[in-house]
């Protein structure tokens, strides 16, 4: 279960196809389409840290298409490559980054709203992000699929952090900010925790001989042959 319905998704995913086409007709590297999204959304960490919430909201709102056609553009293309999967998930870790550190960086020194305890909700908002792309990577070695597997994924994360602030900024005193980023930190910290169970229930299967050979558990239920 994601937090982002799928029809959404898919209706993204849809408005930017013609985009992707023209991409491809004018032999843009996807590489390229990579870099340039990451340093938008770093442009869009630098305007959250000075104060310009609602700006940034909208920036990193419209340059987020960059983080989906790359791929698109890759497989189109034909140029997906391995060093490209590594360049993307790498540079998608800086845009994370960058702009929690920005939020920090708001919370830190703006005069109005200077706030520790945002702060420190900013920061483990940051490490929970690392972690929900760290559990995938290590499940992945170990050849155990959790892409799916979470509360908030990436999609999630980029809507969560430029819709809300594009559409309401720094409302009500900035408790609206302020909820979402807790909202961001809190769901990223549960998604971590079902990856890790996710991983541990895989792993444990794994391990069971009977599992791998097919036998049954005690207290499994025996199923009927088809």
């Amino acid at each position: 279960m994601t937090m982002l319905p799928e029809r959404v998704k898919d209706g993204f995913l849809r408005i930017i196809d013609p985009v992707a086409n023209w991409l491809v007709r004018k032999g843009v590297h996807p590489n390229t389409i990579t870099v340039v999204g990451t340093l938008c959304t770093v442009t869009g960490g630098v305007i959250y840290g000075t104060g310009h919430i609602r700006t940034a909201g909208w920036f990193i709102g419209l340059t987020a298409l960059f983080d989906v056609l790359d791929g698109t553009v890759a497989r189109r293309s034909g140029k997906s490559s391995q060093f490209g999967a590594f360049l993307d998930s790498s540079l998608d870790r800086l845009a994370d980054g960058a702009v929690m550190a920005g939020l920090a960086t708001f919370y830190a020194l703006n005069s109005t709203h200077r706030s520790i305890p945002m702060l420190v909700v900013c920061l483990a908002g940051l490490i929970g992000a690392y972690m929900t792309s760290y559990t995938r990577a290590r499940a992945e070695a170990l050849n155990i699929e959790v892409k799916d597997v979470g509360l908030l994924q990436r999609p999630e994360r980029v809507v969560l952090l430029s819709a809300p602030q594009a559409l309401f900024g720094l409302t009500l005193g900035g408790w609206v900010l302020a909820a979402i980023i807790v909202l961001l930190t809190v769901s990223a910290w549960i998604t971590v925790i079902q990856r890790v169970m996710h991983v541990h229930a895989a792993s444990q299967s794994a391990a069971d001989p009977r599992v791998a050979a097919g036998d049954s558990l005690p207290g499994a239920r025996s199923q009927p042959v088809a």
